[in-house]
């Protein structure tokens, strides 16, 4: 998240004080990447040092106003053009869970997804009554409607996430139980019967180890599946 280029955006619209800029950001947002005051301040000290905001005097309750320069406005200009990237994606903390689970001693892997599935379902059904709310409030119009139409924008977003990692732990469960299976029938599975008539084959010895992987090896089961 981008705290400096939302706060340069909110600047555009005109000159704002630091609590001013919280509040209206987290309106814009559904408090869903809540700001405290001390968040913006330091935020906009950077940004007037780095000459992309500067200061504009005083409200008439005295509250220092801060201003978008030529330089802040070049600068969200270029902010909303270039993609966001996503080749570098941020630490993902249930995919690490998942990853470490993998092999674990005393954790089953299949609870771990089970427990995080029924989270993430209720997680989207909690975004889908506040989206029914925030279409209400976006049909009636009103004072709010840009900020209304930005937390639609925002919930509907929560919902895909929410519904993408949902089919992905389906996934994962899914493929756990396909290598489980696949290394019970590796292990289960007697050799085949030799042709009659065809040559005995050579005891193995010490002198000539066998170079065959074995069964555990070649489909190492997946610890924590049933």
């Amino acid at each position: 998240m981008s705290i400096r280029h939302g706060l340069l955006a909110l600047l555009e619209r005109g000159p704002r004080y630091g609590s001013q800029l919280r509040t209206e950001f987290e309106s814009r947002t559904g408090s869903t990447w809540p700001l405290n005051v001390g968040q913006v301040y330091t935020t906009l000290s950077r940004l007037e040092r780095d000459g992309m905001v500067t200061q504009d005097g005083e409200d008439t309750a005295g509250h220092a106003l801060y201003a978008i320069t030529d330089s802040g406005r070049t600068e969200l200009r270029t902010w909303f053009e270039k993609p966001v990237d996503r080749t570098s994606p941020a630490r993902d903390e249930l995919a690490i869970k998942l990853a470490m689970a993998v092999g674990a001693p005393s954790v089953d892997i299949r609870d771990v997804i089970q427990s995080q599935r029924r989270h993430t379902v209720q997680a989207m059904q909690d975004y889908t009554r506040l989206k029914a709310q925030a279409l209400t409030a976006v049909e009636s119009g009103g004072a709010r409607e840009r900020d209304d139409v930005a937390w639609l924008l925002v919930l509907e977003q929560l919902i895909f996430q929410t519904e993408a990692e949902a089919r992905w732990l389906d996934h994962c469960e899914a493929r756990l139980i396909r290598l489980s299976r696949t290394a019970a029938h590796a292990t289960d599975t007697p050799p085949a019967a030799e042709s009659p008539g065809a040559p005995a084959r050579p005891a193995a010895t010490a002198a000539t180890p066998s170079t065959t992987p074995q069964a555990s090896e070649a489909f190492p089961p997946v610890a924590g599946t049933r």
